[in-house]
């Protein structure tokens, strides 16, 4: 591996920098979004599984009756 000067450094880095294609703001919000709906959503089922199984062990289990 050959060495490399810190400005050959530098340089390199800023050329890698400019080759980035970033995302545009509305790429970005969207996304956030869909995170945001998609934990949202798999909050509910959880709770919906969580409060099912918890009835069903209390059936059987026969207490909280």
């Amino acid at each position: 591996m050959a060495k490399v000067t810190p400005t050959q450094f530098v340089r390199q880095v800023r050329q890698e920098i400019s080759r980035i294609t970033w995302p545009k703001r509305r790429d970005v919000v969207t996304g956030t979004i869909t995170v945001l709906v998609m934990v949202f959503i798999a909050a509910l089922f959880f709770m919906l599984v969580d409060w099912i199984l918890s009835n069903l062990v209390q059936v059987v289990l026969g207490i909280g009756g």
